[in-house]
């Protein structure tokens, strides 16, 4: 019986652990899709739209890094 239990127990650790793992790969995942999407809608912009905002072409990709990682 004590063999039973051990067993369960470990089985149960490694379910929490792939558990784990899927939700880092997910979170990754977004967090990529986000950066994704801000550097295409950024880029979209024309530069006198982006002058508006303030912005220099050159700054897209740091400015969606910043946004899309800024929670790690």
């Amino acid at each position: 019986m004590t063999m039973m239990t051990e067993t369960r127990t470990a089985a149960v650790a490694h379910s929490g652990l792939f558990s784990r793992i899927v939700a880092g790969l997910t979170e990754r995942y977004t967090q990529y899709a986000a950066y994704r999407k801000c550097v295409a809608e950024l880029s979209a912009l024309s530069d006198r739209e982006l002058r508006d905002l303030g912005l220099h072409r050159s700054m897209i990709r740091s400015l969606a890094h910043e946004e899309a990682y800024r929670n790690v």
